[in-house]
């Protein structure tokens, strides 16, 4: 027993010293890589034009959900009224960030992690360092880049769809005043709640991108699969343990702006 919790104790410090590694290696490619502007532009559409279509539609539902269920509870206490302040707070602290980062971690993520599998399994990542090529600067700090950006712009938009949603459920169907539902947005919302929006926003963007990248870039280390399972194998660990992470994250950057 002691030597089998010996061995996955030095396995998981092991894969941390790994990661941090990747880590720092990617993000300290920055600074050397060239003709970084063509890559982070081709990253943010990617990450954002290619996904744009789910954050709107899933925050168009997030916001048409909140509207009803805040509805019949606010109604219990006739506070009706309040139904804008909870559904622009519930959108901006929390439910904004956390799922536009698990819809593009879905989509954008598990692609990146498959197309650097199938380039670390093709041995592109090794041809490209037989060439001179910094693969850290070259395959992932765009990535890292083109995070910073598009999570935030993409946070952004799925709140404000979410608000219209809130609206339609509130207003249109169930009868709340609009500019009674608009105005009270209009009061909750405060420069701190965006502040911890979009750094969030930023946190899982970097935290995401920077798992998935680590899990394609190393597919080839998993002894229990090759060739296409690996790259399975690689896609799916890339999705889980990134929405794990943000949803920790979630709770640990919540916890210093409570």
């Amino acid at each position: 027993m002691l030597p089998l919790l010996g061995r996955e104790t030095l396995r998981i410090v092991s894969g941390f010293g790994d990661f941090a590694l990747f880590t720092g290696r990617s993000f300290g490619a920055l600074a050397t890589s060239r003709r970084l502007a063509r890559r982070v532009i081709r990253s943010v559409y990617e990450q954002g034009t290619v996904c744009l279509p789910v954050i709107l539609i899933v925050g168009l539902f997030t916001g048409l959900v909140l509207g009803l269920q805040g509805y019949h509870v606010l109604s219990r206490f006739g506070s009706v009224g309040l139904l804008g302040t909870l559904v622009s707070l519930s959108l901006v602290r929390e439910m904004g960030p956390v799922l536009a980062a698990l819809m593009l971690i879905g989509q954008a993520g598990s692609a990146l992690a498959a197309e650097l599998g199938i380039q670390r399994n093709t041995e592109q990542i090794v041809a490209l360092e037989t060439m001179g090529v910094e693969s850290h600067g070259y395959l992932v700090a765009p990535r890292l880049l083109a995070a910073l950006l598009v999570y935030p712009i993409q946070t952004a938009l799925f709140v404000v769809v979410g608000f219209w949603g809130g609206s339609l459920s509130g207003s249109l169907l169930l009868g709340v005043d609009s500019g009674v539902y608009w105005s009270s947005i209009e009061r909750a919302i405060e420069p701190r709640d965006l502040r911890e929006c979009f750094i969030k926003a930023a946190c899982f963007g970097l935290l995401s991108v920077t798992i998935c990248a680590y899990q394609g870039f190393y597919a080839d280390r998993n002894p229990s699969a090759t060739g296409a399972r690996a790259v399975s194998a690689a896609t799916t660990r890339a999705v889980v343990i990134s929405s794990i992470m943000v949803l920790i994250a979630d709770y640990v950057i919540s916890s210093f702006f409570i």
